[in-house]
């Protein structure tokens, strides 16, 4: 993938657990791992329809630049968008390029 194609700036959260400042109480929410430049695709109609019928929830990809420590667990913010990552997919030369990530678009809560 050439670089020009990485026009999205996404933030990747990990899920975690905040104290709020004003009970003290330890509440669920996410914390920012980085921002990145990163490629965010639907998916064709064919490729859709395939995901549809193994009862997929994933509706795009997202493409990035290799990174270590991203999972599964995470989630993706662009803008007020935010994708669910279903899975983490290395490139199939060295494994250390790009990472594709099969993702859903909806709200996670951390759980």
């Amino acid at each position: 993938m050439r670089a020009g194609k990485l026009r999205h700036r996404v933030t990747l959260q990990s899920p975690g657990r905040t104290q709020d400042p004003a009970t003290g109480e330890m509440i669920a929410g996410w914390t920012d791992v980085a921002t990145v430049w990163a490629s965010i695709e639907a998916l064709s109609a064919r490729e859709f329809i395939a995901a549809q019928a193994a009862q997929s929830e994933i509706t795009a990809r997202v493409v990035m630049r290799y990174r270590p420590g991203v999972e599964a667990t995470m989630r993706l913010k662009h803008g007020a968008d935010v994708y669910n990552i279903h899975g983490v997919l290395p490139d199939p030369d060295s494994g250390r390029e790009w990472l594709t990530l099969p993702v859903s678009r909806g709200v996670n809560d951390g759980g």
